[in-house]
Parts: C-alpha cells; sequence; structure tokens
C-alpha cells in the first residue's frame, strides 16, 4: 500500500511516502508559508512515484496547531473527492509516542500539547520496546501541574521540565502501514477537547 502522511500538527511540518512501513522519502521545514501541496510534491519527487499511486493518505488530527491541522485534513478531503483514496486519522500524541519510543525512551511518559490560554493538553503512554499503549487519556491540566510533570511536546520552551519532541511523519506513517479504521473525509474533525462557545448573532430587521 502506498501511503501519503501528513503531519502538520506542531511548527514543524512534514510529509513522508512509504510503501506499507517501508519509508520512500520524507520532507520537514519549520517554513510555515510552505504551501502542504509544495512538500507533497517534494515528498513524492524524492520517491519517484506520481501521486496517482497513492492509496492512503494518514494524518495528524491533533491536538495542536489549528491551521495546519485544517490544512491537512483539507489536502486529504480534496484528494479523495479526486481520486478516491483512503483516509487514516491518528492523533497527535500517538505520534509522539512511536517517536519517544523510536529514540529509545521507555516506561510511563508524559506528553504535552500547547492548548493556549495558558493550558496544555496532557496524555501519559506505557512505551515499551514493542509496543506503546495509552493509560492516561488525552485531557487539558493548567500551567501549575504542567510545570510539575518531566515529559516531551512540541513548541514548549516555558515548561523547564519538557523535552522538546517534534512528531516524526515517518512514525506517522508506519504507524498507518497496518491499519484499516479509515474514514470518509467528512467525518474527519481536529481533536479539540474544549467546548464550543458559539452566540448566534441578532438577525437583522427590517424597519
Amino acid at each position: 500500500m502506498k501511503i501519503l502522511a501528513l503531519e502538520f500538527s506542531s511548527n514543524q511540518r512534514g510529509v513522508a511516502v512509504s510503501e506499507d512501513e517501508n519509508i520512500l522519502s520524507t520532507v520537514n521545514t519549520d517554513n510555515l508559508k510552505t504551501s502542504p501541496l509544495s512538500l507533497i510534491d517534494e515528498a513524492l519527487r524524492k520517491a519517484c512515484l506520481d501521486r496517482t499511486i497513492i492509496e492512503t493518505i494518514t494524518l495528524s488530527i491533533g491536538p495542536g496547531s489549528y491551521t495546519g491541522i485544517r490544512s491537512a485534513i483539507a489536502t486529504a478531503q480534496g484528494w479523495e473527492l479526486a481520486r478516491n483514496i483512503k483516509i487514516l486519522p491518528i492523533s497527535s500524541p500517538e505520534i509522539l509516542a512511536a517517536t519517544a519510543r523510536f529514540q529509545g525512551q521507555i516506561g510511563m511518559t508524559d506528553f504535552i500539547i500547547n492548548a493556549q490560554r495558558q493550558e496544555y493538553y496532557h496524555s501519559t503512554w506505557n512505551l515499551t520496546e514493542k509496543n506503546q499503549n495509552e493509560v492516561k487519556p488525552l485531557s487539558i491540566i493548567d500551567t501549575i501541574e504542567a510545570t510539575k510533570l518531566s515529559a516531551f511536546g512540541p513548541d514548549i520552551k516555558e515548561l523547564p521540565k519538557v523535552t522538546q519532541l517534534y512528531p516524526d511523519v515517518a512514525k506517522l506513517a508506519q504507524l498507518a502501514a497496518n491499519r484499516t479504521n479509515f474514514q470518509l473525509g467528512e467525518e474527519i474533525e481536529p481533536i479539540y477537547l474544549r467546548a464550543t462557545e458559539f452566540v448566534k448573532s441578532i438577525p437583522f430587521r427590517r424597519l
């Protein structure tokens, strides 16, 4: 299965192309002005593949960069309409866990992602040499609680105990290689734990 992986949930954007678990190419940038299609074209060129060969798109659905995640979802949805490919969304914490495990991290491990408003997304995973399991589901914690944790996460410099770790797009592609829990593009939503605050405006009155 030819897989295109899109990881845009942090300030380090990445695209990977794989054949099952075999990574054919990766492209990464910290230039947030670079368009997703430019990164995709470069990754496909490096892999010597045409975009018509792609069978599955896997993407990070956060939490993380609202703009980045939305652009990845929009790209996957447009591709699905044009080529009828399969889409497989995966959460950012799961990708972070796979990245940390690949780098040799073992045992109970905390992951933190900036949620803005002086809050953080937090989850705990048990990492072993062969697998990873979430033991504390994703939740939102405040700065006081986050400061106490020795954790891993992207784009966090204000917490002294947090080790900078960006989700690896190659790990995203490999996570997707043996899965079949595909979703329709129209059903995919970014992970966002806060309740939506929406107030409908008062309709105009004709005088």
